[in-house]
Formats: C-alpha cells, structure tokens, sequence
C-alpha cells in the first residue's frame, strides 16, 4: 500500500477546528456522543501541543485538510500506542490519504520508542471497509469483544507491531 501523492501531514492547527469536525461527521460512521468525543480529544491536543497526550495530526491535499489522526501512547504500558481517531474526507477515501496518515503516525510513534500500535473499531459489517483499510496498513485482529459498543456491534481489537 501506498500513500498518496500531494499529500502532507502536520500537526493540526486551531484554525482548522470546526474543518476536522466536519470531516469526522461526513463519513457517517459515528454516532453524535462519539463525534462529542472527537472535539474532546482533539481540543485537548490543540490546548495541550505536540508535550501533551493527543497527538493531532491533519494530512492535507491541495492546501486543504483532507483527514486526521490522533494518536497517544497507552497508560500504564511500555512502547504501546494507541491510534484514536483517523478519518478521511470522503470524497478522498481510498485515494491514499488514510495511507499518508497511517505511514506519518506510525514513524512519529516508532520516534517515541513505539512497538506496539492498537487501534479499536466497530466490528459492525458497515465497518468492513474500514477494517480492509487497516489489514492493508498490517493491522491483525487481536480481540475481540461481543456487543461492546452496542447489542450486535462487538468491539474489534486490531494491532501492529512496529519493527
């Protein structure tokens, strides 16, 4: 797999708020207390900086954000990180742009002494591209847990080990 050319990733700015906002909530996949929770990380990355928890990062395409990732490391773990949140402008899913994230995530992570990444998503079938997308990024189901998030929606436990 391979990122997208003409795309750039950097730490996301104040100014592009609301943007990252809608762009979590363009890709339908969310509910609005999962969106709500979104704002929360991502303000706490735009109040805290690159020293705090979150780290919030916009891939851009043409000057414009295109997605976002946020990312931290795992409480009460050695080289664990955890990848929060990663969303693409629709209009742009499968063009690279998650690639560009994904690659740009995991060599900040491997930066901080990273060896281990999870990422938690629905195991929903709507959720199957989604999945797809991180079995092309080298992402393993690891767990899994019934009706987690809601009755028939289990949660799916996806992890890469960093070399």
């Amino acid at each position: 797999p391979r990122a997208a050319a003409g795309v750039s990733v950097r730490w996301s700015e104040r100014s592009e708020r609301d943007v990252i906002l809608d762009l979590v909530r363009s890709t339908g996949m969310f509910r609005e207390n999962e969106v709500e929770t979104a704002r929360e990380v991502l303000d706490d990355a735009l109040r805290d900086g690159p020293g705090g928890h979150y780290q919030s990062f916009t891939a851009l395409r043409e000057g414009r954000p295109a997605g976002w990732v946020c990312w931290g490391p795992t409480p009460c773990t050695v080289g664990t990180f955890d990848v929060y949140w990663i969303v693409v402008n629709p209009s742009l899913q499968r063009s690279g742009v998650g690639m560009a994230l994904m690659a740009d995530a995991e060599a900040r992570i491997r930066q901080r002494g990273g060896r281990l990444v999870v990422v938690e998503t629905s195991g929903r079938p709507d959720y199957d591209p989604t999945r797809r997308f991180y079995a092309r990024c080298g992402y393993t189901l690891s767990a899994q847990i019934a009706g987690f998030y809601a009755p028939g929606d289990p949660k799916q436990v996806l992890t890469k080990t960093l070399a």
